[in-house]
């Protein structure tokens, strides 16, 4: 068994020894004399320090080995209480297990300790006591274990730091962090309690119950390795750990020297601050880092010049874990890289949530269509001349099963990074086309209603497009004509090779085409005369300019008045989104706008409700 503490702690009095048991007495035997004289002999003249103790924990005799180790003559050891010379009674589990081999209940204990010698010198001791065969008395030993300590340290000194920059790794760093959490939250729990742990005092922690971290990497790093390579990049390396533990030794806040530094791995770096005094201080602290690392370096004859991104994270230590506080400060060094690099960046638990969030909704989406979360609403397109319904965009929602509801927002930007958008929206041009011609079979009209629906670049490119609308035309039986394909302004601009082919050959087959948003894009308006586009939605900021008579915008009137009859002379159809009054209505109508799409005629609803539409009135004109 190893005691618990591996240096002395001078705090607790021996406690009272128990009187011996007398003990039996012995028939002489020459052999077993012989012996004993033998033994005595051995005993004195080994180079392992022992001596023999009683039952009451008093020296009966010490051999010369101990004597040297402790520095003192082996006859002033003799009655001495054991216990003392070895500081066995410093803690309640050491004394224990050394008095139950004393009382015969327990063969062995064997313990650790840092000895005081009296030349000022300290040393390693690895003390061992075991009962001495056919005795009342036990035997203590004690082998100077210095060196091996000092190997010891030499190892755990070169396996926690970096070789290339002598800093701690991060091996040592994770375990400072979480020495540092846990020294914290005591405080922070605890705030009129002084602990004498080594580590607390070593920490110089100062009672804030809080920590902070700089996480950073240096921008353009890669770069130095590849063209100068490893050897100037390792120079690099070392001369950035050299501001970077200048930075932190300068701190003015602190109050107790310099914070942790530390190399993380490639080009990380981490500055941990033990007792951090709240956000102002993190803030400048990554800031004198990037002011320090504009600098140039000059390394054997190369002057490089390179800047750092720095998440900064500062939070009470109570319930923060070392996994926690690095999630958070990569989290923030990712957004310092994505604002544009060379800067800090503070963590944001708002922003946070939204990225949270943004992964859970990414993580589920793909699963999401095979589950049948996803539903369509359907917004009516409403001919300004007549109020008549004359067709319906087709709105996807996603009934998530923790965050409700969702728009198309909050998750079409995500399905279109990870490609989930080719399944999405294969499934959602399956269901409006099916969806329509069911209208068609249920209200017969001579004009029978068209359905509109978003399609996303990504649809074009990683996947077949046209094979995928004929085959579900095929498949419901919709005309191809009652169908319409909305692509974003910026989509279409600019269109050449494969997404060029796909529109014309969908055109070709029938299907009408609109360029949605129009207006917020590149708005090149020569170049619609070479697209295979049928119809341009206006962007509703146009239509937000003139809300009524009384508050008339001339020159948003002059524009939309302008892209009307030029699309009308390309022979182009015009819809105008987000008409929400009357007036609107009136001004889009007199202007000579075919649609209209809004709140004035209705929100996005349930495919029930736009059956009730098609056989009402006509819409508000």
């Amino acid at each position: 068994m190893s005691g618990t503490p591996e240096g002395p702690v001078h705090t607790q009095l021996s406690p009272a020894r128990e009187p011996a048991p007398p003990i039996t007495e012995r028939h002489h035997d020459p052999q077993v004399d012989a012996e004993l004289r033998d033994y005595r002999a051995a005993f004195r003249a080994a180079q392992l320090a022992m001596a023999v103790v009683d039952q009451n924990g008093l020296v009966v005799s010490a051999n010369e080995a101990l004597g040297t180790l402790l520095g003192t003559e082996t006859d002033a050891l003799t009655e001495q209480a054991a216990a003392d010379l070895v500081d066995l009674a410093s803690d309640g589990r050491t004394w224990h297990a050394y008095r139950e081999v004393l009382r015969g209940r327990r063969s062995r204990f064997r313990c650790t300790r840092r000895l005081k010698h009296p030349d000022g010198r300290s040393l390693w001791a690895e003390v061992t006591v075991s009962p001495v065969p056919d005795s009342r008395r036990v035997l203590l030993s004690i082998a100077d274990i210095s060196d091996r300590r000092e190997l010891q340290a030499r190892l755990r000194h070169l396996q926690m730091h970096d070789p290339v920059t002598r800093l701690p790794n991060r091996a040592l760093f994770f375990e400072r962090v979480s020495a540092a959490l846990e020294a914290a939250s005591q405080e922070e729990e605890c705030p009129d309690i002084r602990s004498s742990y080594e580590s607390y005092e070593s920490y110089g922690h100062g009672g804030t119950g809080r920590i902070g971290l700089c996480y950073l990497d240096l921008d353009g790093f890669k770069a130095v390795n590849d063209t100068l390579g490893h050897r100037i990049g390792d120079r690099l390396l070392a001369a950035v750990a050299a501001r970077l533990t200048e930075c932190a030794d300068n701190d003015g806040y602190t109050r107790s020297g310099g914070h942790l530094v530390a190399r993380l791995g490639g080009d990380e770096f981490a500055i941990l601050v033990e007792d951090s005094t709240g956000t102002e201080q993190l803030a400048d602290l990554a800031q004198s880092v990037l002011c320090a690392l504009q600098q140039p370096f000059d390394l054997a004859g190369q002057r490089l010049s390179v800047s750092a991104s720095i998440g900064v994270v500062e939070r009470g230590a109570h319930g923060t874990t070392a996994t926690g506080l690095m999630q958070a400060a990569d989290t923030t060094l990712y957004w310092a890289k994505a604002d544009g690099k060379a800067r800090w960046t503070l963590f944001d638990p708002e922003r946070n949530a939204h990225r949270m969030t943004r992964q859970a909704l990414s993580s589920t989406l793909r699963p999401a269509v095979e589950r049948g979360e996803f539903a369509l609403e359907y917004q009516p397109l409403v001919g300004l001349a007549d109020g008549s319904v004359h067709g319906v965009e087709a709105l996807v929602r996603w009934n998530h099963p923790q965050f409700g509801s969702l728009p198309p927002n909050r998750f079409i930007g995500i399905a279109e990074e990870d490609g989930s958008i080719v399944d999405l929206g294969r499934w959602v041009l399956r269901t409006a086309c099916r969806q329509a011609r069911q209208w068609q079979k249920d209200h017969p009209r001579e004009r029978p209603l068209f359905v509109s629906v978003n399609v996303a670049v990504r649809q074009v490119w990683d996947s077949d497009l046209v094979a995928d609308v004929a085959g579900i035309l095929a498949e419901t039986g919709l005309a191809p004509h009652l169908l319409q394909l909305e692509l974003t302004e910026s989509a279409v601009m600019g269109s050449a090779g494969r997404p060029l082919q796909a529109l014309q050959a969908l055109s070709d087959m029938g299907v009408r085409i609109a360029i949605d948003d129009f207006g917020t894009g590149y708005s090149n308006l020569a170049y619609l005369s070479r697209l295979p586009v049928s119809v341009l939605k206006l962007d509703g900021s146009f239509v937000r300019g003139f809300q009524d008579e009384a508050h008339a915008n001339p020159a948003d009137e002059l524009i939309v008045e302008a892209l009307v009859q030029l699309a009308h002379r390309l022979g182009l159809t015009v819809t105008a989104e987000c008409v929400e009054t009357s007036g609107q209505a009136t001004r889009l109508r007199r202007i000579g706008c075919d649609t209209g799409q809004g709140w004035l005629y209705s929100r996005a609803v349930a495919p029930d409700r736009i059956a009730e539409l098609i056989g009402s009135t006509p819409m508000p004109v």
